[in-house]
Parts: structure tokens; sequence; C-alpha cells
């Protein structure tokens, strides 16, 4: 306020008020700054050289891998026969929330994924919760891939060289063994693809992926030979509450769809490419899922799924009466999961890129190396611990977790889709979720009905992560971010 009778140098100005807490956590950041600042790292830029063809094999490679060549053994004894309808429910839900993701990736193509997508939208506060989930989501998720590899090396040993890895060192505590050593390994190799640049990794992922898409087409043409129709007689043994709990499991196994989003600012032509990029993996994806998870059941009595993780293998073992068949396939086997891990290792270091670039993790993590466009440090931080965690923490307890973290950001994305509608209409949108609101809305119902089918230990789980990650915000983000008041928006 100014006093009109003093000379002008007396005058005397007050400042507007700073911004109360409530809200600096509502703060949000404007699609425009996101886009604009895309690819800028500390120090250097990530490069664009990834297309639509690229972009789907990283989808594809994220997401098809450990849920139907290891977590199928976990999730059949839950359903029965009626594990294949788990794979559609699972599907459904992916496929709701794929339609917001598609839509959020054309319009603001960036590599914080559903974390950018929920800072433009619903602020800082629930930005930070849903990348939080993020790094449950893929650092565990990374962890749980790696431990079903080593599932499929030791059966590629024993049908090769007739040894395996002793248990004290392919299994971790609680499971059999002291520490896990394949898993380890996996991470690491990864990591050395992921050190020498984008563009290398996603040459080296689509090998890896036609190795795994030719492996289950295999499985198929094989196992349909052993199929009894006896073995569905029983459809539905534990009833819908098992078909929903293995759906809630299975879930694990589509999460690797959106890893194309956070490609965003290595994309050529990302707002064009991103939204084909999700759509087509998801659809091919789902497809090989319900086939294969079809011929299993059928040719194995479902009871019997509970006694490997390597249970593809083992069917095909059991139909053709020789180990040959079954060695090639837990080769392949150990090539597709290979490639699980090391694409969603490379969305878990692209998130937490972006989260540092906005002040909330430390900016050691935004630091991108000059001369491979990669950000060096993160990818080794990230790894050396997704690599521990694989070798100490069991699968089931892994893929549960990773389910929960990934629904609850998914949910989110979802809503961001329907506030985004609301707030900018006008916005060029290359691609838009059909009959929205409705589809959304259904995406986060389906969502919140997949949580509530996870087991209470899952929650406890959920429950403490969240805690950690407010405290880490409260006391280093909320300080540290880069948004100034006069952005909020």
């Amino acid at each position: 306020m100014l006093d009109q009778g003093a000379p002008p140098h007396h005058r005397t100005q007050t400042a507007p008020p700073s911004p109360g807490p409530g809200a600096r956590l509502m703060r949000r950041k404007p699609v425009e700054h996101l886009v604009a600042e895309g690819g800028r790292g500390e120090g250097g830029s990530l490069r664009r050289s990834l297309g639509l063809w690229q972009l789907t094999m990283i989808s594809i490679g994220a997401t098809l891998g450990t849920g139907i060549f290891v977590v199928l053994g976990e999730a059949v004894p839950k359903a029965g026969p009626a594990v294949t309808l788990s794979f559609v429910i699972a599907g459904l839900t992916a496929l709701f929330s794929a339609l917001s993701y598609a839509e959020l990736a054309g319009t603001i193509p960036v590599a914080g994924s559903s974390y950018s997508y929920a800072y433009a939208t619903m602020g800082e506060l629930i930005a930070w919760i849903c990348g939080w989930c993020l790094v449950l989501e893929y650092g565990v998720s990374v962890a749980a891939v790696a431990v079903g590899w080593g599932e499929y090396l030791n059966e590629l040993l024993d049908g090769t060289i007739g040894v395996t890895i002793p248990d004290a060192l392919s299994a971790p505590p609680g499971d059999g063994g002291v520490f896990n050593l394949p898993a380890l390994i996996v991470v690491l190799l990864a990591m050395a693809f992921l050190l020498g640049g984008a563009r290398e990794s996603a040459r080296a992922n689509t090998i890896m992926v036609v190795v795994k898409i030719a492996a289950l087409v295999l499985f198929c043409a094989i196992g349909i030979q052993g199929f009894r129709s006896g073995n569905y007689e029983h459809f539905m043994p534990l009833g819908m509450a098992g078909v929903s709990a293995a759906g809630a499991t299975l879930f694990f196994s589509y999460i690797g769809f959106d890893a194309a989003s956070t490609a965003g600012e290595e994309a050529k032509n990302a707002q064009r490419d991103l939204p084909r990029a999700i759509m087509l993996s998801l659809v091919i994806v789902t497809a090989l899922y319900v086939l294969v998870a079809a011929v299993a059941v059928g040719a194995k009595p479902w009871k019997r799924f509970g006694d490997s993780e390597a249970a593809l293998a083992q069917i095909m073992r059991e139909v053709t009466g020789q180990t040959f068949w079954g060695t090639l396939l837990a080769a392949c086997a150990v090539v597709a999961i290979a490639s699980v891990v090391l694409t969603v290792l490379y969305g878990q270091t692209r998130i937490l890129f972006a989260m540092s670039r906005d002040g909330l993790v430390p900016k050691v993590f935004a630091k991108v190396d000059p001369q491979t466009g990669t950000p060096r440090a993160n990818t080794l931080i990230v790894s050396l611990f997704c690599g521990v965690l694989a070798a100490a923490v069991p699968l089931g307890q892994l893929a549960d977790a990773t389910s929960i973290g990934t629904l609850f950001a998914f949910g989110l994305v979802n809503i961001a889709v329907v506030v985004l509608r609301r707030t900018r209409p006008d916005m060029p949108r290359t691609f838009r979720v059909p009959l929205s609101p409705v589809l959304p809305i259904l995406g986060l119902a389906f969502c919140v009905w997949m949580m509530g089918s996870l087991s209470t230990v899952t929650w406890v789980v959920f429950g403490v992560w969240m805690a950690v990650g407010l405290v880490f915000y409260f006391v280093y983000g909320y300080r540290r971010s880069r948004l100034a008041p006069s952005e909020m928006k």
C-alpha cells in the first residue's frame, strides 16, 4: 500500500503476503514449464534418439516378462483355471489407466511420467506422493524381476551342464538362501547397458523383446499338445475372491507399459509416438498373456503350479518328455526377463531425474554425463540399491508391494486426466480418452478395487513406505523445491 502524500523516495510498499503452508503444498508446475525444460539436467541434456518402434519395444520390454514367466506360478493357486479371467481383469484395469497415460503422455511429454502429470494438475504434495509410489513401483519391481531371472538361470544351467547355483547363493533369506547372487548380477548387467546411452540400450532391448515373443509363441505351439479339457472342469474353485486376488497379484505383470512415458524427453516425436507406443504395447502384451495362461492351465493341473517359479519351462518338459524344449525356453526366459530389468531400471532413473530437477530429491540424480547423455550417477545409485534389494528379499513380497504402488499411481493418473480437461480444456492433445470422464473414473474404480484385494501385510508395508516418503518430503523436498511462489497456478 502506497502513502500518496509522501515523497516518492519515502513511500513504503507492503510486500505481497507469502503463500501459506497449505498453498505451498498445492502449488502446481505449469505444463509449459514442464515441456520447456524437457531433457535438461545438471551439466548436460538427455538425447532425443527414440522413435515409435523403440518406444513400443521399451514398453513391451518392461511389461512382458516376469509376470508370465514367473508370477503365473504364484497366481494360479489363488484363482485356479480362472487365472485367465484374472489376466483379463488386470488387463482391463491396465487398459483404462493406459488410455489416461496415453492422453497425458501426448500432452505433457516429459520424463517424470505420472509424477509430472500430478505436478501439473494436483499440486506438489500429490506429485510427491505419486513419485514416491513410482519409486516403489519401479525400484522394487526391478528387484522382483531380477529374482525371477535367477530361477530361470538355474533351469538353464541344470538343462545344459547339469549343475545349479546352490540355494545359499541363489535365494534370499526366508526362501532358503543367504544371498541371491544371480539377481544382483542381472541388475548390474542392465546398469552397464544403460550407462552406454539410451539408443544403445534400446537396441539391446529390441533384440531381447523379439526373443521373448518368439519364446512365448513357441511355448503355445508345444504346450497346446498337452492340453486337457479336464483341467478346466472346476473353472473357479476359489470363487471370485480368488480371481480378484490373483488379478491384483498379476497386475504386477502390466506395470511396464508406462515405461514408454518415462522416455518422453528422449523421444524424437514424443507427442505423436508416446500414445501410440503405450496402446500398441498393451494390446500385444495382453493378447500374449491370456493365450499363454490358457495353454499353461490346460496343459498342467492348477494345483501343481505352486511347486516352481519356472512353471513354463516345466510344462515344456512334461509335454514333450524331453529336456531340450524346457531348456530352450529357460534360455529365452533368461533373455526375456533381463530386458524387463533393463527397461524398468531405465524408467526408475528417469523418474528420479525429473524429481531431482524439481528439487524434491538430491540434485545428484539430475546430473547428466555430457558424453553419453545419460544420468550416470543416478543409474549407478539406483542399480546398486535395486541389486541389493533383489538379493535379499523374496519375490512374492516384492511383487505385491510393487502392485499396490502401481495401482495407487495409476489411480492418480486417471484423476489427472479429468482435472486437466477441466483446467486446461483448450490445450492441444494428440490423443484423447474416449467417453471421458467415464473411462477415467472406471480406471480409478478398478484400481481401488484391486488394491482392496491385496493382503493386510502389503497394506502395512505400503503405509510404512508412504510415511517414510512424507517425512522425507517435509524434511527435504518441501524446503528445496525449485517451484517459486510466482509460478503457482
